[in-house]
């Protein structure tokens, strides 16, 4: 019996049919992607992939820039031929300009203008002088590429522009002692912030009102100047006499700014009940007097205790102010005699323990990246149990620090003396504090004084509020311009030649106290430096830069290959 095999061809789809399923898959392509982008443009939506959240802007931003009722302009002058680090600091400038613009809209444009494209030498200096009008410092900041040692002259600021006024922006921040590459991260690190907050601060709004507390030796308005104008910015500031007024309801922050006589038991009341029913306080006070008129004139003092009557309620807050003076090895300097030249004195600075130089701060977002900030005559400060009250070290001393108790001798000679490491062992001393929560009154249960006024031990209009207190009435003390009179930015050192940054410190505090919308919280916002391992990069570096050339190149030469062995295989019963 024969066997016969039966085969029947396979069946090849018609070229119409074909062509039909390619049209409907087509328009289904295109279907969808106007489906998506409909869908797209009325629910808008972003994804960060990143593990810190980079990109993410905060409520309170993205809050500021939908409110935004007038044009803000931001001219970056950031920009330029810059070596990769640098082009890192540029780069993240343009990301965050180019988030803000999302929730700003047409009411937040920006450019990026570089300062050096003049054609010629002459017009760059002509544009280099303008901006110098403007306050804009160039910078020169170094850094390490590929092994060498880059230079780079740069102006690292923005200029906000808000109905007809403008305002100067520091792109190039962080602690000047860290590496570059940590201080540009740093920089970075604080865009959001830097950028928002002198937005809010042109765009106009309810402003808060500072009382500056007087009638008691406290700093005037010459001495506190560069402060009370910066403050004037944003805020409206007036002088308070505590013994003139009823109360304090009509502020929202108050300012006690080195006192050198007491405060009355009523004026102390006043404090008490802004600070319980929820209004906030800063404190800068001194332990003891130094006085250095008397040290130049007899070559020698005694700092000796305030009685400022304000130790009970510091203590009532959770805090104590102690009577002693801090002599830090990281320090300042003062200008001494030692020799002549000729018959001129010849005058050296000379390191002065007393006027300790701090870099060694909370993560708070006031001190967040902050660079160093310089203090004079500074004691420590302990807490005591409060209960209900949160407190943050702002910041401290060094590891190498001495303590001397009240009285202490004043003499500038010391300076000339080589310091004995070995004095210097009593660690990082707190001399900045946050007190944060609901106060319980010095009072409660007491009388107010000179009255039957019975005091509740929880007022009914009880609130909770916060309190910074520095154990330095100097803090915001601004050099005097001998030639002027007029007052130096606060933190300038004359002698040094240096801007410390406790201008920076005082409205990051201010901020932070009385800003209700949160902003100040995105100076806490952290980027994870990731840097390669740069040995390794300089023995690796042929091997990795052929394997970035090479793999694309095989991986596409492998696709070509399976996809045309697939065709040959698919259709290879169709020739004959």
């Amino acid at each position: 019996m024969e066997n016969t095999l039966t085969t029947s061809p396979v069946p090849v789809p018609a070229p119409s049919s074909r062509k039909q399923r390619d049209l409907l898959a087509f328009a289904a392509v295109v279907g969808l992607l106007l489906l998506f982008n409909f869908i797209a443009q009325r629910f808008f939506f972003r994804l960060d992939m990143t593990e810190e959240k980079r990109y993410t802007m905060s409520s309170a931003t993205k809050k500021l820039l939908r409110d935004l009722k007038q044009p803000v302009t931001v001219t970056v002058y950031l920009t330029g031929d810059f070596p990769p680090a640098f082009r890192r600091l540029e780069q993240g400038v343009r990301e965050t300009l180019t988030e803000f613009q999302v929730y700003g809209g047409a009411n937040l444009n920006y450019i990026f203008i570089d300062p050096s494209a003049g054609s010629t030498e002459a017009a760059r200096n002509t544009f280099y002088q303008t901006l110098f009008k403007k306050g804009l410092k160039p910078t020169n900041l170094g850094a390490t590429e590929n092994g060498k040692r880059v230079e780079k002259i740069i102006f690292p600021y923005a200029v906000v522009s808000v109905g007809g006024h403008d305002k100067s922006v520091l792109l190039l921040r962080g602690n000047q002692a860290a590496p570059a590459e940590v201080r540009l991260n740093q920089s970075i690190e604080g865009l959001e912030y830097e950028l928002a907050s002198t937005i809010r601060g042109l765009v106009p709004a309810l402003r808060k009102r500072i009382g500056v507390v007087e009638g008691h030796g406290e700093l005037d308005n010459v001495q506190a100047g560069d402060i009370l104008g910066s403050w004037q910015q944003q805020y409206d500031v007036f002088r308070v006499t505590l013994s003139k007024v009823k109360d304090l309801n009509a502020l929202d922050a108050i300012v006690v700014a080195q006192p050198k006589t007491p405060y009355s038991e009523d004026d102390k009341f006043k404090i008490d009940q802004f600070v319980t029913q929820g209004g906030r306080a800063l404190f800068f006070v001194d332990a003891l007097r130094v006085d250095l008129d008397s040290v130049s004139r007899n070559g020698a003092s005694l700092a000796t205790p305030y009685n400022l009557n304000l130790d009970d309620l510091f203590f009532k807050y959770g805090l104590r102010v102690n009577q002693n003076l801090l002599l830090d090895l990281n320090s300042g300097q003062i200008p001494l005699v030692t020799g002549t030249d000729g018959n001129k004195p010849k005058i050296e600075p000379m390191p002065w323990q007393l006027y300790p130089l701090i870099n060694k701060f909370s993560p708070h977002p006031i001190t967040r990246n902050l660079d160093a900030v310089y203090l004079k005559f500074v004691g420590n400060l302990d807490t005591v149990k409060a209960a209900g009250i949160r407190k943050t070290v702002l910041m401290s001393t060094s590891r190498y620090t001495r303590v001397l108790p009240a009285p202490v001798p004043i003499n500038f000679n010391d300076a000339r003396l080589e310091p004995n490491p070995k004095l210097y062992q009593k660690g990082f001393q707190p001399v900045g504090y946050l007190l944060e929560g609901q106060f319980t009154s010095l009072f409660a249960n007491r009388a107010r004084p000179g009255t039957m006024q019975f005091q509740a031990e929880k007022p009914a209009n009880a609130k909770p509020s916060k309190v910074l207190v520095v154990a330095d009435g100097d803090f915001i003390r601004s050099d005097i311009d001998p030639k002027t009179g007029n007052p130096y930015r606060l933190g300038f050192d004359r002698l040094a030649n240096t801007e410390f940054a406790n201008r920076e410190l005082v409205l990051n505090a201010t901020d932070y106290l009385l800003d209700e919308t949160g902003l100040i919280a995105v100076r806490g916002k952290q980027i994870t430096l990731r840097p390669l391992d740069k040995v390794k990069l300089a023995e690796q570096r042929r091997r990795w830069q052929l394997l970035n050339i090479g793999a694309p190149l095989v991986l596409l030469g492998l696709f070509g290959a399976v996809r045309t062995w697939r065709r040959k295989r698919r259709y290879a019963g169709f020739g004959g």
